[in-house]
């Protein structure tokens, strides 16, 4: 029921902010997605999705996203066939941007929930506000970054709750190459007496025609605080298909 509840803030977050101003301005949305399947003596099947959003209003400007993996494998041993789930990850997050007198400085309100099954975490959710600037914006380039207090909630896979105060930072950077090309980087920390949870992503997109474009990206998820035989590091480098609806 809690994780349900925790869930829920990120999509009452994004709705609130979405409708926080009537003016609507430009929307953009992207839907991705990458496919891998391998046979021989190792089979499997590998399945990430995500979506996108930017939404500029008169007061705000909100950011959302959804992306999830799959990765299913099929391994034989002395003639028997084994299949097990390697990987499986859902992660959903909003922010709100209300813009000042000086649109470039903001409050933020943020929320982000993910359940990965296989990390040391049954769930992890976060909730988080305080301040948000642009600090460069031309035809070229753009860079943000917000900074604010806020509480995470997480459980173990033993079912140890890891409830605290947190400190949140994020930045994201865009770099538009040329016509047809973008790199963009994203990073960010939540540092509490429990567990230091951190993301990044760097990505290289380029159009192949019309709104579909290719994007290849690398992914790290590190936590500070897993059990015993856990990994603190995850990475994902995945080559996709990207087609941008507007």
């Amino acid at each position: 029921m809690k994780k349900h509840l925790l869930a829920s803030l990120v999509i009452l977050s994004a709705s609130s902010s979405a409708l926080a101003q009537d003016d609507v301005k430009p929307f953009t949305m992207e839907g991705e997605l990458g496919f891998i399947a391998t046979t021989g003596n190792t089979e499997t099947t590998s399945i990430s999705a995500g979506i996108t959003a930017h939404q500029e209003l008169a007061m705000w400007s909100n950011d959302y996203a959804i992306e999830g993996l799959y990765k299913e494998e099929t391994v034989e041993n002395d003639g028997i066939e084994e299949e097990y789930t390697s990987a499986q990850k859902f992660f959903a997050s909003a922010q709100g941007n209300y813009k000042l007198e000086n649109p470039d400085n903001r409050l933020f309100g943020f929320a982000s929930y993910e359940d990965d099954k296989l990390s040391n975490f049954e769930y992890q959710a976060t909730v988080a506000a305080g301040w948000n600037q642009k600090v460069l914006e031309n035809q070229r380039h753009t860079l943000e970054y917000s900074i604010g207090p806020g509480y995470s909630f997480a459980e173990t896979q033993e079912g140890e709750e890891q409830n605290s105060m947190i400190v949140r930072a994020s930045s994201a950077y865009s770099w538009k190459i040329s016509d047809t090309a973008k790199f963009t980087q994203t990073v960010s920390t939540e540092v509490g007496s429990d567990n230091t949870k951190s993301r990044a992503e760097s990505a290289l997109t380029a159009t192949i025609s019309g709104n579909l474009s290719m994007r290849l990206s690398f992914k790290l998820d590190h936590n500070s605080n897993v059990s015993d035989g856990v990994e603190k590091l995850d990475t994902e480098t995945a080559v996709s298909l990207v087609y941008n609806f507007f």
